[in-house]
């Protein structure tokens, strides 16, 4: 089922798709990462693209639920960064593309935020 997008920002990145799919910077339009359609409830990602580029996004969906923020880790499963509560993929970021970035994601089914940088 579509989700109805509440809130969503791009700067300097483009999306596939309305809220998924493959990520580009609009810059170099080279392809940053790949974001799960259905299993976030809210994104906030700042990035610096190979390129040089300072991209974001903020996307988040009407239905989404404020998430409790965690200390854990998100798992990597074959290059995606899976929730560890459920393995469920959330999120890829090229590292070879991006030279540094800050997200917090919510997921959708255990409503933990988790934070990554590199």
């Amino acid at each position: 089922m579509a989700r109805t997008v509440k809130n969503k920002k791009l700067i300097n990145t483009r999306l596939a798709t309305n809220y998924g799919g493959w990520m580009y910077c609009e810059k170099c339009n080279e392809n940053i990462g790949y974001l799960c359609y259905s299993t976030y409830d809210n994104l906030e990602l700042n990035y610096t693209c190979g390129c040089g580029s300072q991209g974001s996004v903020i996307l988040d969906f009407e239905d989404s639920e404020v998430g409790q923020e965690c200390d854990d880790e998100l798992i990597t499963l074959k290059n995606r960064f899976c929730c560890p509560k459920d393995n469920e993929p959330l999120i890829t970021i090229l590292d070879k593309k991006v030279s540094n970035y800050e997200m917090k994601i919510t997921c959708k089914s255990c409503s933990k935020t988790y934070k990554m940088h590199k």
